[in-house]
């Protein structure tokens, strides 16, 4: 110490710390009004940034407060430095903590649905605190030339130990870059599996199926697989029901009664597309019936389930009332006293004999 402690050194830094206390609580408040403010835009990505300066404006105010009140004593110029480092490792701990959550809560908020993936997210965090530890390092006066060499060499090392992990978290970029799977897309691959994409983690592709069941795909597997991706290029699809009419049946009646049942269950159901154009189509002469496909809108995947329901318990009733008659398959057999078996007559599917 170049001198003793007076009465005034103390009050002199107890006010510098007084002061970046009580700067960082109104700043807090500040920007805790601030922060109801942000709720309010349509953006969340202020709500992040404001919520990440509720943490680190009050720290920075303090440090400054104890730097302050650090060069008010008469401390040795080795301690005083030593303080300073310390103050200012724990403000870049600080900053780069904040700074990670930031970056990854922008990420998640950008437009897209692939913000929601959490590879992203852990990216983008892993590398902000890598620069961040790097710095502290280069702050504390530790070269980091000879640590970067050493991870280059250890990189090569690791990398041929852990193949399959960086196979399937190239396999995750490379989805998410090329945009053909995101986070709530709804896909079926050739193997069988089908469901939501709920996330794309570094090593796997979390689906969820219609029963609320998980289903956990490697990444390198979803990247090498045929698939079918029923959210895209557009979320509303087509489905199609098969239906017959006897062979008494007018036509056009069929149609459109047929077509008066697609418009109100499209228009009154959830789920069903109001602007979509009803479309009926007969193919087939049947054995017992003339056949026909009806093709409907639904909003998403799972939508096709409820329209088809609603569909077909409006048509049966529909053509009940107007009396259209839906064949069922019929056969007639003939036994002759010999014991043989004839079919001089068969309407509908054949089936074997008992």
């Amino acid at each position: 110490m170049n001198r003793a402690f007076t009465l005034h050194d103390v009050l002199v830094a107890g006010a510098a710390l007084a002061a970046g206390i009580a700067a960082g609580l109104l700043l807090r408040a500040a920007l805790r009004w601030l922060g109801r403010h942000a709720d309010r835009t349509r953006w969340s990505g202020d709500d992040v940034i404001v919520d990440a300066l509720r943490s680190v404006v009050p720290w920075a105010t303090i440090a400054a407060g104890l730097a302050v009140a650090t060069a008010a004593l008469p401390l040795t110029e080795t301690v005083g430095r030593n303080v300073n480092r310390t103050l200012t490792v724990l403000l870049i701990l600080v900053v780069t903590f904040t700074a990670a959550r930031v970056i990854s809560g922008l990420v998640k908020a950008k437009s897209g649905v692939a913000g929601s993936a959490t590879i992203f997210v852990n990216i983008t965090r892993i590398a902000v605190l890598a620069i961040g530890f790097l710095v502290v390092l280069q702050t504390l006066g530790i070269s980091i030339a000879p640590l970067l060499t050493a991870l280059g060499v250890g990189g090569l090392a690791v990398a041929l130990a852990l193949q399959d992990t960086l196979a399937n978290l190239f396999a995750g970029v490379h989805i998410l870059a090329s945009k053909t799977v995101q986070p709530g897309d709804y896909i079926r691959l050739s193997s069988g599996e089908e469901g939501y994409v709920v996330d794309i983690n570094w090593r796997n592709t979390v689906v969820r199926q219609l029963s609320n069941n998980l289903v956990i795909i490697p990444n390198a597997q979803l990247a090498g697989t045929n698939m079918t991706n029923f959210t895209r290029p557009e979320q509303q699809l087509s489905i199609m029901v098969q239906v017959g009419v006897g062979y008494d049946s007018d036509l056009e009646h069929v149609e459109r009664v047929t077509t008066e049942v697609v418009e109100s269950v499209m228009t009154e159901i959830t789920g069903g597309v109001p602007d979509h154009e009803p479309a009926i189509r007969f193919h087939t002469f049947g054995d017992s019936r003339i056949s026909f496909t009806v093709i409907l809108g639904v909003g998403e995947f799972s939508d096709q389930y409820r329209i088809k329901h609603e569909f077909i318990k409006r048509l049966h009733q529909r053509y009940r009332a107007e009396g259209i008659r839906i064949p069922s398959p019929a056969r007639t057999v003939a036994l002759h006293q010999s014991g043989e078996i004839a079919i001089p007559h068969q309407r509908g599917p054949s089936k074997p004999v008992p």
